[in-house]
């Protein structure tokens, strides 16, 4: 019963990927609007604020499609943005295209900028909310790295700004334009595995509080701008991974302010923004989601449990021994478990059709890019919009906020709320309190 579809044939990247987001139509209904969003050439203008190791993924993919120009950059460290400027303007002297590519230290002097139709923000989480949302004031277009926001009140509030401002807001949920998920969610939905009595969506642990020791500021980092509305830290250069230009070596780790309360919220938002966000999707609960969340260590509980209003129980469990982060959908007539490495089922029915495998960074191999580029320019809603992208976050976020309380927590997926509990209310992840000077 255990039937395997291996790497080797694995999902191959953009025929097959943009079928697989066209056989989901609900998340790319026409959203008309009046906005003009490209040049007269017809280009789409980008901008990346955070230039970071993520920002490099997907400055690859963005900057070779035909459409696309890329003209400016923001971090508020000072060898990203000599990296990016480099990088940049050699991509387009190689291709003889006449580019002039800016960097800045601020964000707001790029999102002033007229002639930038849209963003990229690729930030630490504690700053998504707060630029996405002065980019959708300024008009911008928003491609917006998971998870959506540090707290549940930063993403209500930038569904408002994405919605009153007439802007496109596309998530960095990769997986969602992957034909191999689609294909499990395509399973699911059409009723294959019968009634889903239970899921497993593994991602990893929660956050800790912030241990590093404290180290010297480099020159060229604006370290109270990094913080922005956070809490302060003292710096540590796990949290800024060293780089160097010449000669060149790039990040060896991903940035440690995910891992940490203060800063990020664990394995919990970082990989449950992408495997919670599948299990919602199968369940077709989007802008909807679980009644109870119970952290691990509650008394007999061993792993962090969702209780959905139907019956389904997700829970942060691994499916297989070599601890491969995905979901798994049990049904009542069989099963499928899919990451992004493998697909496996309960019988030969359930499986994709296999084709060769891909090669490259997971973002450049599936359509989500080109999806965003096509949304802006035919002003039509991406394969994720922000409503999506938040009910996943609010998943992820809850977990973290039963982990805090060390209990049990109610939920009313409906209006958003705890179900009386002050005490969840006041938490620091539904909403927080900023440093002075920093108003959402």
């Amino acid at each position: 019963m255990s039937n395997q579809l291996t790497r080797r044939n694995f999902i191959k990247t953009a025929a097959v990927g943009v079928v697989g987001v066209a056989a989901f139509p609900q998340f790319l209904s026409s959203c008309k609007q009046s906005k003009e969003s490209t040049s007269a050439e017809g280009l789409v203008r980008l901008g990346f604020i955070g230039l970071g190791q993520q920002a490099m993924y997907l400055l690859n993919g963005y900057i070779g499609m035909p459409d696309v120009k890329v003209v400016a950059g923001c971090d508020v460290y000072g060898v990203k943005r000599e990296r990016f400027k480099k990088r940049v303007s050699e991509y387009y002297s190689s291709s003889e295209n006449e580019v002039v590519v800016d960097v800045y230290e601020n964000y707001t002097d790029l999102i002033a900028r007229d002639d930038i139709d849209a963003v990229v923000i690729a930030t630490p989480d504690h700053w998504h909310a707060f630029i996405a949302i002065q980019a959708c004031k300024a008009k911008k277009d928003v491609y917006l790295e998971k998870p959506l926001t540090f707290t549940i009140k930063e993403g209500q509030e930038l569904i408002k700004a994405v919605r009153s401002n007439g802007v496109i807001l596309a998530v960095g949920s990769q997986q969602r334009s992957d034909a191999n998920f689609q294909h499990a969610v395509r399973m699911v939905q059409e009723g294959k595995l019968g009634k889903i009595e239970r899921i497993n969506a593994y991602v990893g642990a929660p956050p800790t509080p912030y241990d590093l020791p404290e180290e010297p500021i480099p020159a060229d980092l604006n370290w109270p701008l990094w913080l922005g509305p956070s809490e302060y830290v003292h710096y540590n250069s796990q949290l800024n991974p060293v780089i160097t230009i010449e000669p060149e070596q790039n990040e060896q780790i991903w940035g440690a302010w995910r891992w940490y309360k203060e800063l990020g919220g664990g394995f919990t938002t970082d990989w449950g923004a992408h495997m919670f966000d599948i299990a919602q999707w199968g369940l077709e609960m989007d802008g909807n989601g679980p009644v109870e969340i119970i952290p691990a260590g509650y008394q007999d509980t061993k792993f962090l449990t969702y209780k959905y209003a139907n019956g389904v129980v997700m829970t942060e469990e691994p499916f297989n021994d070599q601890m491969t982060k995905g979901v798994k959908f049990w049904g009542d007539k069989g099963w499928i478990e899919v990451s992004r490495e493998h697909f496996l089922a309960s019988d030969d029915s359930l499986l994709p059709v296999k084709v060769e495998e891909t090669t490259g960074a997971y973002e450049t191999q599936i359509p989500h890019l080109t999806n965003f580029i096509q949304s802006v320019k035919n002003r039509t809603e991406p394969a994720v919009p922000v409503e999506v992208g938040h009910s996943s976050c609010v998943v992820c976020t809850l977990g973290n906020i039963a982990y805090d309380l060390g209990r049990p927590i109610k939920w009313d997926p409906a209006a958003e709320k705890f179900v009386d509990d002050p005490e969840a209310d006041a938490n620091r992840l539904f909403n927080k309190t900023y440093t002075e000077g920093y108003v959402l």
